[in-house]
């Protein structure tokens, strides 16, 4: 049986390889598609790969062939999961492609802000050169650390922040507090005491209902003042108003964000003026290497489906295996 892939993008080399070894697929790729194109597009088809399209009702409604939605990366918000999981349509993520290329980038935003680099940078090139209000940078080592998710990413992170001599706190409901302790992490349990104990608090938990606007208000109230920001994971985690006047107020040192509430930025977006703000466009898994991983294990992913050998490991709903098996 011929069948139909949609890429709602075209993927680096090394995923399209994966594809040209099976030219009896029919193979489509649009450009970043508005949503009639990319119903119309997929209304035959067996697989989808996504980039920042929508697989929601109304797409899956559409689709009324589709057995695979392969995500670029680890994120799936843009899917409706339990929706594909009522039509027995697989969710696929790269799980293992972007850890490494996303912890080192928090890392970056973090010694960006902790350093000033791109304010005094922008001062040095302007023609300064010691700027008049001083140099206000801090060193990492010695100072505690908070990571809020301990999946892929943050575990790498924790350890990075652990080579820097730091003291790191884990936060993570779905890990008991022995293995995180057993990893030479504290265990932390309760958000807002473990904010207020941090001198850097960076975010690794992927998008839900429970961790929409987890940094919200009484959350940056309740940080330790002169504490810095890195967000990694989504936007949406953090309340932007709250930010910004966690920011603005001095109460936070700064923040490094590859994430905002609303991507891409607006150009009324206050962040984007504030000094003591790092902000890269949603780009900490794009370094080269990761983008290869990234396209070849989401283009795998389709062909293991279509094929009958799912890799439950890559799977967001892997119930659905056990569904088809009965």
């Amino acid at each position: 049986m011929a069948f139909k892939v949609v890429l709602g993008r075209r993927l680096p080399e090394a995923g399209m390889a994966v594809f040209a070894a099976r030219p009896e697929l029919d193979l489509v790729v649009l450009d970043n598609p508005p949503p009639a194109e990319w119903h119309a597009a997929i209304a035959d088809a067996h697989g989808t790969l996504c980039w920042l399209e929508k697989m929601d009702r109304p797409a899956l409604a559409a689709a009324k062939q589709l057995r695979v939605v392969s995500r670029i990366g680890v994120g799936y918000d843009t899917v409706d999961v339990p929706a594909c999981t009522e039509r027995g349509v697989a969710v696929m993520v790269a799980n293992g492609s972007n850890d490494l290329s996303v912890a080192e980038h928090a890392m970056m935003l973090l010694l960006a802000v902790a350093r000033r680099a791109v304010d005094i940078h922008n001062h040095v090139a302007g023609g300064g050169w010691w700027p008049p209000g001083g140099l206000r940078m801090v060193d990492l080592a010695g100072k505690r650390a908070l990571v809020v998710g301990y999946g892929r990413i943050g575990t790498r992170v924790a350890q990075y922040l652990k080579a820097f001599r730091m003291d790191v706190a884990v936060m993570d409901p779905g890990f008991s507090p022995h293995r995180i302790a057993a990893d030479g992490f504290r265990p932390a349990r309760d958000l807002h005491a473990a904010l207020g104990e941090a001198d850097v608090v960076t975010l690794h938990c992927p998008l839900s209902p429970a961790t929409h606007h987890l940094m919200n208000a009484a959350a940056f109230a309740a940080m330790k003042p002169g504490a810095i920001l890195v967000n990694t994971a989504r936007g949406p985690v953090v309340e932007q108003a709250a930010l910004v006047q966690a920011l603005q107020s001095g109460h936070l040192m700064g923040a490094g964000l590859d994430v905002l509430e609303v991507e891409p930025a607006t150009p009324g977006n206050p962040l984007l003026t504030l000094p003591n703000v790092v902000i890269s466009p949603h780009s900490a898994a794009s370094t080269e290497e990761g983008m290869n991983r990234m396209a070849r294990i989401s283009a795998q992913n389709i062909l293991d489906v279509l094929d009958g050998r799912a890799d439950p490991s890559m799977m967001v709903n892997p119930e659905i295996l056990q569904s088809s098996r009965r």
